[in-house]
């Protein structure tokens, strides 16, 4: 994509007027306040590690106050980085021992998306708020029971769309639903990187792997949000991989499918783990909004008509803007941003597009 000019980056102010979210860069103080919420985090991955632990050092609202393991030999390194006491460390046997912990309030389950359900419904039960990493679950059966396990317990529920708190995503959004470039008429997006592992659980049907749930929820929310609507069909969908040694047992690597949302617009989406790609093109009567990339943990920024969209941020502070939105939230007692019942439709929409890939038909949603 070609430079913005100075002029279109003024324009930004304009774009984000009204947006409520946290300063990025109060976000950023030398010191950080330990008060709010108390976080703990349960399972140490990737994601774990690389990006919420360090966000939760930046956070205002919120601290990492524990951590549930199954590896005994990350307990140690956990506790000695970030202070976390013997009595805040927990693994999955002793879990439920949680609700007797004053310095727990929020539970946070960052696992694969097999083990999403049992997690979320043992950590309601322990009377804790709780967020949830993406995909949300397998089943939109196990979505639901998701949701009714943190409302019986009078618990929150948060699904970890990092997006959907981002100032650029609100941004484009804000377009949309105001009508300032007319009505959407036809919308592209996709989200995809080169994944060369062999053994990981993404290339795992039973621990929820392939591509369509964990890269393919990006562009059906790109979608989703991008038009301001839900779809109301899979027109047509293709999945397949070129490399069955890897993705085993009909799992895919890469899906395309064409969604049908209300006034005829279609969205094009694809997702990949064989392609490096994320865009989100969004078709407008006076114009077109181009995000690229617009799903990055680094920042996303775009254009339109209207002028840039780049509300500027380091890594990680999508995932610490995140927590402290939804820590507010319950700290405030109000719903959250993205509740069970937004992970709950997505996985509805992968369902369908699982079914008209296998069935090569139309699928009503």
């Amino acid at each position: 994509m070609s430079n913005f000019s100075r002029r279109d980056t003024l324009k930004t102010i304009s774009l984000m007027a009204g947006a409520s979210l946290v300063s990025p860069y109060s976000l950023f103080s030398k010191t950080r306040k330990n008060n709010g919420l108390g976080v703990a985090l349960v399972g140490l991955g990737y994601y774990s590690t690389d990006l919420l632990a360090p966000a939760l050092q930046q956070t205002q609202h919120c601290h990492l106050a524990g951590i549930v393991t199954g590896t005994p030999a990350k307990e140690k390194i956990w506790q000695d980085k970030y202070g976390i006491s013997e009595a805040n460390t927990y693994n999955y046997d002793n879990f439920e021992e949680i609700k007797n912990n004053p310095d727990i309030d929020v539970i946070y389950i960052v696992l694969p998306p097999s083990m999403h359900m049992e997690y979320v419904v043992r950590a309601a039960a322990t009377g804790k708020h709780v967020w949830c990493e993406k995909p949300m679950a397998i089943t939109t059966e196990e979505c639901q029971t998701m949701i009714d396990a943190c409302k019986d317990a009078g618990v929150s529920l948060a699904i970890g769309y990092r997006c959907q708190h981002e100032p650029n995503t609100l941004a484009f959004q804000k377009i949309i639903k105001e009508k300032t470039l007319g009505e959407v008429v036809g919308i592209d997006c996709a989200a995809g990187y080169r994944d060369n592992r062999t053994d990981h659980w993404k290339q795992k049907k039973e621990m929820g792997g392939g591509v369509i749930y964990d890269m393919g929820v990006y562009p059906i929310q790109g979608l989703r949000l991008g038009s301001g609507m839900e779809p109301i069909a899979v027109r047509s969908a293709k999945a397949w991989t070129d490399r069955p040694e890897i993705y085993k047992n009909g799992l895919a690597d890469n899906v395309e499918a064409v969604l049908e949302f209300p006034g005829g617009v279609i969205g094009k989406m694809k997702t990949s783990f064989a392609e490096q790609f994320n865009y989100l093109d969004i078709e407008c009567e006076k114009g077109t909004i181009e995000m690229e990339p617009f799903s990055s943990y680094a920042g996303n920024k775009g254009k339109s008509p209207l002028g840039e969209i780049n509300f500027p941020y380091e890594q990680p502070w999508q995932q610490a803007n995140q927590m402290d939105q939804d820590s507010l939230a319950i700290m405030a007692g109000k719903a959250m941003r993205v509740p069970g019942e937004e992970g709950l439709r997505d996985i509805r929409i992968v369902q369908a597009i699982l079914a008209s890939a296998e069935t090569g038909k139309p699928v009503k949603i």
